[in-house]
């Protein structure tokens, strides 16, 4: 075993370890460094807060219990409970749901974790009665697992403290217990592959490859989905004494550990369940992955067992070399990890930090906090997935709890109260841009803060969980919290279960395949002098480093007077016109003289410029695209605003476009074998959006004979005048084999063209890209440029060659004390006009704001 050098805590050989695993719960990093900012709140405060945060809690059960039960889920704008089969189909989002009173389940510990005992006891009496978990219906076996056999799992153990206590829960007989077993044994078909890598979907009555299940055609899943199984099947079988499903669970966590990449020790976004092999190799901390990491630490702490450690520190080593670039943490190709696959990160990453002071790294766990932290204050919200540069790539926010989870492992670890004003700032603004009168709603684009009628489990399960945490003693909370690990949904689970239940053997770690850099964590928890050597304000000095990362509310400070000049190059446009199309006035330098040959002007500063005119715009562009109804009785009236894809026909090239009639592919969501692939032979296929990827459907209807695909956007409600355009990407691998049309339109417009189809049967419409509809006057392109600075060396423009092509240029005073802020705004502003179609009376199209990004559903490209 190894020990750090200061005041020591040590991690114990497999199976002992229950002083080190509530330390690893962070309770050795309370030892607590107080920072002296002004960011201190006083007791009162935190008890106004917490009083708040019980008021909002009860405003969202209370919603839930009084419109919704027994559903699965409150629909917050609607005022009714979502029950599926009963609403539009929303795709594999709706596979979380099973008819088992799903909000309910997942809520149940957190009610004893805010005291609400009484509220607890009545929930468990109705679970009890009421939850049926043999329904026909198809549910994600990773969505399931975490949320109900957690939730259930998780109120068992409440409920039996309280029992044991005596003071309440006497008639209470393990109910739960049975009931999570009974759901153990329903989830447990979905692992019978020949790689042990669990089915994505399993039927709760019928299985898997049953006739009447409906699945079992299924060949991916994600690595999360795989790999997000162990605490709850673990926890299961030592509570039961069934072994069978922490063998089940142990065997598909060694598949993904067996099937990393030996170069980097990376692993893939989607996995072949048959035979192993990566569907998508991009490789990141985000969505398709973040759970599996956050297992295999959980696993060590809740089990005992340094098979997981070992294999944990595995890949953090290669997330920290790879991954990691502070404070950003990036997607790479697993097996050539120095390339970077995407320019953005999604929202669920947030989780990484907290995760990361588990293990004792708190420097890049701040610095990572503090960019999202800033990413929150940019947009109110952290964004469903946002750009390296930090501006909004899908818009969509869902109220999770990700962001609050690692502000308080944050505050736990390091006691600094910078964390409580963060956790301050979420409750106002979801109080402020989320709340409804019947709970709170989802955003469906932080830029417009437009509500999506959808209030997710999760947000009753952790946001509210975490939350009062935060603001709690330990001597205000019903049960000792060191006591417990959080699993992935924030249910509790003891982690004496690693010494008084019997463990699963099975499965060993080749550790000579194990890469053998450690460094001072790989087997310890810090101690608080490493973490903050003799500085008690060392988690501030890291984040200022960050603290105007987005440029937010950075001061403004005027810029010196200084003198640009750069040679003049004259590419097709005169700059000097240019530059006055763009509302800059230019004045001679020989026309501007002062005293003693000194340039003097009361009020304005001097820059000389030279400017270097380029045809190559900054950042890639979504051009709008159409899909137009033109056979009778539309005849080309009806133009619907489409998306394009990054892959597929380029239509920008085709002259008159793509001609089709429309054909609703069955399946239609285009995820299995086509079954009318004789009707969509010449055809232009209608798919829905979810279940699989973009490029997967695509390939399917390309080998049917379709001639082109229109994606249609699972999400209810979303349309083109709400919800920015976005360009469709492909699976990671190349997609050079596929050659057919490719569009996307949103839900509203995508109702109309279905709508069209079940009314005149033969409907035929034209995919081109906007500006070449039919009837659409042709405007020319605008020019997009840049201008390219550098500074001039001391003494350079004195004693530079003469007759150098130089421009003064002259800016009021007032211009140049715009506030940045100001700025920045007219920037993106800028950036974001695009064009879309908005139906008017006469039918023509009117230009409105669009951007290139999308919501977000369970992840990125993991589910498009």
């Amino acid at each position: 075993m190894r020990r750090t050098r200061n005041k020591h805590c040590w991690v114990q050989p497999s199976g002992v370890g229950m002083m080190m695993l509530k330390t690893l719960l962070i309770t050795s990093l309370l030892g607590c460094v107080k920072c002296h900012e002004s960011q201190s709140m006083t007791p009162e405060e935190k008890t106004v807060i917490r009083d708040q945060i019980i008021e909002m809690f009860d405003h969202a059960y209370g919603s839930y219990m009084k419109y919704a039960y027994p559903a699965d889920e409150l629909m917050p704008l609607s005022c009714r409970g979502r029950v599926r089969g009963q609403e539009p189909n929303r795709g594999d989002i709706d596979d979380s749901l099973g008819k088992f009173s799903l909000t309910l389940i997942d809520t149940l510990d957190t009610l004893v974790v805010l005291n609400k005992l009484d509220e607890f006891e009545d929930a468990v009496r109705k679970a009890v009665k009421d939850v049926r978990l043999d329904n026909d219906v198809v549910v994600s076996v990773f969505e399931t697992n975490i949320r109900v056999l957690g939730g259930l799992l998780g109120a068992h153990v409440m409920a039996d403290l309280l029992h044991q206590r005596g003071d309440r829960m006497q008639w209470y007989r393990d109910e739960l217990l049975h009931m999570a077993k009974e759901l153990g044994h329903r989830l447990l078909p979905a692992f019978n592959t020949t790689s042990g890598l669990p089915y994505p979907k399993v039927n709760l009555r019928y299985g898997v490859q049953n006739p009447n299940s409906r699945t079992g055609t299924e060949s991916d899943t994600c690595t999360a989905c795989a790999g997000t199984m162990i605490l709850e099947f673990a926890a299961l079988s030592r509570m039961s004494g069934e072994s069978v499903f922490e063998e089940h669970a142990r065997k598909a966590m060694d598949v993904l550990w067996e099937r990393r990449q030996r170069g980097s020790d990376l692993v893939g976004t989607v996995i072949n369940i048959h035979n192993g092999e990566w569907v998508r190799r991009d490789s990141g901390v985000g969505a398709g992955i973040d759970s599996y990491y956050e297992y295999l630490m959980k696993a060590y702490i809740l089990l005992g067992d340094n098979v997981f450690l070992e294999r944990f520190n595995t890949h953090y080593s290669a997330i920290m070399k790879y991954i990691s670039q502070p404070p950003l943490l990036l997607n790479v190709h697993m097996h050539n990890p120095t390339v970077s696959v995407r320019s953005w990160m999604d929202s669920l990453l947030a989780f990484f930090p907290g995760l990361q002071v588990l293990r004792g790294d708190l420097k890049p766990a701040i610095e990572t906090h503090e960019m999202l932290y800033q990413v929150t204050k940019q947009h109110k919200f952290l964004p469903e997935a946002f750009t390296t540069e930090f501006r909004v790539h899908w818009g969509q926010h869902l109220l999770r709890p990700e962001f609050a989870e690692s502000t308080y492992y944050l505050y736990k670890a390091t006691g600094d109260p910078y964390y409580l004003r963060v956790g301050q700032s979420i409750v106002e603004k979801l109080n402020a841009y989320a709340r409804v009168p019947c709970g709170f709603a989802a955003v469906q684009d932080v830029r417009t803060g437009a509500h999506e009628d959808r209030m997710d489990s999760f947000f009753l399960a952790e946001m509210f969980k975490y939350l009062y945490l935060l603001f709690s003693e330990k001597s205000e909370l019903p049960i000792d919290i060191d006591d417990y690990i959080f699993t992935t949904e924030a249910h509790l689970l003891p982690v004496s279960l690693s010494t008084t239940q019997p463990p699963c053997q099975g499965n060993i770690t080749d550790t000579a395949s194990i890469s053998q850099e450690e460094d001072l964590f790989t087997h310890s928890c810090p101690s608080m002098e490493t973490l903050f050597p003799n500085n008690p304000s060392f988690a501030k000095t890291i984040r200022d480093s960050y603290k105007y990362l987005t440029g937010v509310g950075r001061a403004f400070r005027p810029l010196p007077v200084r003198e640009i000049e750069l040679p003049l190059h004259d590419n097709g446009m005169e700059p000097v016109e240019f530059l006055k199309s763009m509302g800059i006035s230019l004045t001679p330098l020989n026309e501007v003289t002062g005293i003693g040959g000194q340039k003097e002007h009361k009020g304005v500063y001097r820059v000389k410029l030279v400017a270097e005119v380029s045809q190559t715009p900054e950042e890639e562009e979504v051009v709008p695209h159409v899909v137009q109804l033109i056979s009778p009785p539309f005849l080309g009236r009806t133009v619907l605003t489409a998306g394009p894809a990054k892959f597929g026909m380029d239509l920008s090239k085709q002259e008159h476009g793509v001609k089709g009639s429309i054909v609703k592919a069955s399946p239609y969501t285009a995820c299995g074998p086509i079954d009318n692939a004789a009707e969509l032979k010449g055809c232009i296929a209608l798919v829905l959006r979810g279940d699989c990827m973009f490029a997967a459907k695509a390939r399917r209807l390309q080998e049917a004979g379709a001639i082109g695909v229109i994606f249609i956007d699972h999400r209810e409600g979303s349309n083109s005048e709400e919800t920015p355009l976005f360009q469709m990407v492909g699976d990671g691998d190349s997609t050079e084999d596929i050659t057919l049309a490719l569009v996307f339109l949103f839900s509203r417009e995508g109702a109309v063209l279905t709508a069209a189809l079940e009314e005149h049967h033969n409907v035929d419409v034209l995919l081109l890209p906007k500006e070449k509809q039919l009837g659409h006057d042709k405007t020319e392109k605008p020019v997009g440029m840049n201008i390219k600075f550098r500074l001039a060396e001391e003494g350079e423009l004195e004693e530079g060659p003469a007759g150098r092509p130089t421009l003064e240029l002259v800016l009021e005073k007032e211009e140049v004390l715009l506030e940045e802020e100001e700025l920045r705004g007219q920037r993106q502003s800028q950036q974001r006009q695009q064009f879309c179609t908005k139906a008017t009376e006469n039918d023509r199209t009117e230009p409105c704001s669009a951007d290139s990004s999308q919501a977000l559903n369970s992840g990125p490209d993991a589910n498009p």
